[in-house]
């Protein structure tokens, strides 16, 4: 049996891209450079196995590559791990000892040995693939010297192949019969072809004795022509008639010679048509060997499947045994269950009660959040208040220097008082010396001089002087007098206002810190009558809270205690202010009935100053 290694591999590339146009694709696929993209390959290989090689797997291999060979590179290499797991994983094969093509020499030098290898292994795909007798049919009727060379090249490779899953007799008779049926598919197919040769040269032989023949068959008309024209033929001793008789013989010869070589040529065909047979024969045997083969596979398979369920039934078993044991304990889980589902009982009815008291629990957080926002709330209106007393000392202050004002007034009032006095005495004793010249025994010449002496124009301009001065100085007081009244008694209803709401704000803030801390020690009350336990965590937060809440309300009672104790201070400071308020308004009205007084009698004095004048002076 003849093995590829004395075919030349570049004759192998040229008559397995012979092959591969039969598939009809449609990239081009005529030379060695369009193979080398790896296009046409892949495409060959989902011709081959179409299940397999899907448009996903085509996908991956990328189309336009143009002279890049780098790309062309990773094509094959896709394109040769694909044929190598459909070797293991679908025809269940391994190749050993064959020689990989090399993938760069074919990427970038166009290499047609490598690439006869790379096609020689999509050969081995589409004899061995589900398609293999249409495949097989495909080569016959290729070429005699393609053929030759493609069968030589599947031996090789079929020389290499070894199942992927050894140890099985079956699966080795079987792959004896096959390399056997290989074997004498190729015994006959080289019979056949030296039967061929032999009816090629027996053609030749039949083609040359019928121009041999024709053309003595022509001669022999020439010599017959001759013969008719010269001598008789029937003259054996004339040289014509010795020409005739050795023609004749030879003739005969050649006829006999025709006649072997056509029932030669016939035994041949006969011999080729049950060569025929025998290879149809061969054929079916292959496929009944094939059809063997699946089912010893599908054989192995349920093998293996009812190993796997025997060692299921091994392990159900063994379940088995166990759960026997188990039923045997089933009493005493029954009684087990029977406390549990009592503790369960018991569980459910602490955690039932739990579940009240936190909702309880939950209840006193939001009236604590309460308590809370009313503390935040009572600590704004103590921000407040404190900003109400600042004011208000502030405001005290204002009136204090209102006060000092008005004293300084009252001082200066006092001091007019004064002069007023002064005048009114030195009117007094003018009022005198009148009563005295009124009086007097005096005769009215002396007394009309006296008179004119008394009353001068200089007494009547300061008398008109003093009255105006003492109007303007009337209506000057009343109005400031007036108005500094209204503005401290403005400021002293502030004031009075401003205290009775403090006063009231803290009467609330305490009646609120009571029922706070009334609300709370309740609450502590409750949380000691449900029993909480020191570990509880709720309970634990809770009181950490409470606490809390407690320190904040001591600590707002604090700060309302020492407002209080301000407020307190403030009052004495707030009624001294008001007493020296009151002061100056008593003062004020002391000093205006003193002016009422002044003024009743410095109308009377002006009434005795005319009368006496108009005494004095008769004519005015």
């Amino acid at each position: 049996m003849t093995t590829l290694n004395s075919v030349d591999r570049v004759e192998l590339c040229d008559s397995l891209l012979t092959w591969i146009q039969t598939f009809g694709l449609e990239a081009p696929c005529k030379t060695v450079e369009d193979l080398t993209s790896g296009i046409v390959m892949a495409h060959a290989l989902q011709k081959i196995d179409i299940v397999y090689f899907t448009d996903n797997w085509i996908s991956r291999i990328k189309p336009d590559v143009g002279d890049n060979w780098r790309l062309k590179i990773s094509n094959l290499k896709k394109v040769l791990k694909g044929i190598l797991d459909y070797n293991q994983e679908v025809l269940q094969q391994q190749i050993n000892d064959f020689t990989l093509p090399d993938i760069n020499l074919i990427g970038e030098h166009s290499d047609a040995a490598e690439l006869g290898r790379m096609l020689q292994l999509i050969l081995g795909c589409a004899v061995n693939c589900e398609q293999k007798q249409e495949n097989i049919q495909t080569i016959m009727m290729l070429e005699e010297s393609v053929q030759h060379v493609v069968m030589t090249a599947i031996q090789e490779l079929m020389s290499k192949e070894c199942p992927v899953i050894g140890g099985n007799e079956s699966y080795a008779d079987i792959d004896r019969q096959l390399k056997r049926t290989v074997e004498d598919l190729n015994e006959a197919l080289a019979t056949k072809e030296e039967i061929a040769q032999r009816c090629h040269e027996l053609d030749m032989q039949v083609a040359a004795l019928q121009e041999e023949r024709g053309s003595l068959l022509a001669e022999n008309q020439i010599l017959m022509e001759r013969l008719n024209q010269s001598d008789s033929i029937e003259d054996l001793n004339s040289p014509v008639g010795r020409r005739h008789l050795q023609l004749q013989t030879q003739l005969e010869q050649l006829q006999e010679e025709t006649f072997r070589l056509e029932v030669a040529k016939d035994d041949y065909r006969i011999r080729c048509e049950e060569l025929g047979k025998e290879l149809t024969e061969l054929r079916g045997q292959n496929e009944e060997l094939t059809s063997l083969a699946d089912e010893a596979q599908s054989l192995k398979d349920e093998m293996d499947v009812l190993r796997h369920s025997s060692d299921k039934v091994s392990k159900l078993e063994v379940m088995v045994e166990s759960y026997k044991k188990k039923l045997e304990d089933l009493g005493d889980l029954r009684r087990q269950v029977k406390l549990l589902e009592e503790k369960n009982t018991l569980y459910m009815q602490n955690t039932v009660s739990l579940e009240e008291e936190v909702r309880k629990a939950n209840t006193t957080r939001g009236q604590l959040e309460s308590y809370k926002r009313q503390v935040v709330e009572l600590q704004n209106k103590l921000s407040e208040e404190s900003k109400k007393t600042d004011k208000m000392e502030f405001e005290y202050k204002r009136l204090k220097e209102k006060v000092d004002s008005l004293q300084k007034e009252k001082d200066r009032m006092r001091s007019e008082r004064d002069s007023l006095k002064e005048t009114i005495e030195d009117l007094r004793f003018v009022e005198a010396q009148e009563g005295q010249l009124s009086t007097g025994m005096v005769p009215l010449e002396g007394s009309d001089s006296l008179a004119a002496e008394i009353v001068t124009p200089e007494i009547r301009e300061k008398l008109i002087r003093l009255q105006h001065e003492n109007n303007m100085l009337k209506l000057a007081q009343e109005g400031s007098d007036n108005e500094k009244i209204a503005l401290l008694q403005s400021l002293l209803e502030d004031a009075n206002s401003r205290k009775n709401e403090l006063e009231t704000e803290n009467r609330l803030v305490n009646q609120r810190l009571i029922e706070g801390q009334s609300q709370v020690e309740e609450l502590q009350r409750n949380l000691q009558e449900q029993g909480f336990k020191a570990e509880d965590a709720i309970s634990i937060i809770l009181k950490k809270k409470n606490d809390a809440h407690m320190e904040k309300l001591r600590e707002v009672n604090s700060e309302l205690q020492k407002k209080m104790a301000y407020i307190d201070d403030l009052e004495p400071k707030y009624t001294s202010s008001s007493q020296k308020v009151e002061e100056p308004e008593e003062a004020l009205k002391k000093k205006d009935e003193d002016m009422k007084q002044m003024e009743d009698r410095y109308k009377k004095y002006l009434e005795k100053a005319k009368s006496v004048i108009r005494t004095l002076d008769p004519k005015q």
